[in-house]
């Protein structure tokens, strides 16, 4: 049975209470290789986690299952009503092209709280423009989104969750394709951020990243192999069923893992 539901709630979810939970949730395509089966996750609130995998491992699946754009074919998904969930989709799927400025891009997060085919107010302005300074944006408010950098696309992004009054926010590969400087930076906003309050989901190839910036973390490959703290998660039996021979060593010297990465694929 599939059971996608909200849960009554207070107003606030509180820290260290759950804001989402899957229970036993499957999503299947034509491609095996893009299935998940069988996933249990739960995240609370304050919470930032990784969720980690191979290429055609279901981690964008899951997010998309979270967020009602795939249809999954069992399984629960449990979301307190105040649990505002923003969403940051793979660089790739969003079409630059389109003629709109990052104000606007911003604008579109604030569509629940104005209601559709409304116009918005100078009170919705206002909140537009405090996401667009809380994500760094403020200075490209009026720059056209196809004319933005890798990182500041994704910082626009980060700021329409915010204008959405996100306090969940899922990331699909929000590090893919920046350079080192730009992921510190892009990681120093969600750290600022999680810190006033935002809960993390994210799905990263960065194994460092995941294993020392974040609080706990998923490897995932159709199924869960691995849900817990960093420590938890990075042991040899662990990785090798995640990955196989893909993994080489890990430097606990500088933090880095030696890791070849294949990303090519739709879904990752």
């Amino acid at each position: 049975m599939i059971d996608m539901k909200p849960v009554a709630a207070a107003s606030t979810v509180a820290a260290g209470e759950v804001i989402l939970q899957t229970r036993g949730l499957s999503v299947a395509y034509h491609r095996q290789e893009d299935a998940i089966e069988n996933v249990n996750l739960t995240v609370r609130a304050g919470e930032r986690v990784a969720i980690i995998g191979p290429n055609g491992a279901g981690k964008s699946t899951l997010l998309k299952a979270i967020m009602g754009l795939v249809q999954p074919q069992a399984g629960q998904i449990i979301l307190p009503d105040v649990a505002h969930v923003g969403y940051v989709p793979q660089h790739e799927s969003v079409d630059w092209n389109f003629p709109v400025t990052v104000r606007d891009v911003v604008m579109m997060g604030r569509v629940r709280q104005m209601g559709l085919f409304r116009w918005p107010t100078r009170d919705h302005w206002r909140s537009v423009d405090q996401a667009l300074a809380r994500a760094g944006m403020s200075d490209l408010a009026h720059r056209q989104i196809g004319d933005l950098s890798g990182g500041q696309r994704r910082r626009a992004f980060i700021a329409r969750a915010l204008a959405q009054e996100a306090r969940l926010l899922l990331l699909d590969e929000p590090f893919s394709g920046v350079d080192a400087s730009v992921q510190a930076s892009l990681m120093d906003t969600l750290d600022a951020l999680n810190r006033d309050g935002l809960t993390i989901l994210l799905t990263t190839h960065d194994l460092g990243l995941a294993f020392n910036r974040f609080d706990r973390v998923m490897a995932l490959n159709q199924q869960v192999i691995a849900y817990g703290t960093p420590t938890e998660v990075y042991q040899p039996d662990v990785l090798a069923a995640l990955y196989g021979g893909r993994v080489a060593t890990w430097d606990r010297a500088t933090q880095t893992m030696l890791f070849v990465d294949d990303h090519h694929c739709d879904d990752c």
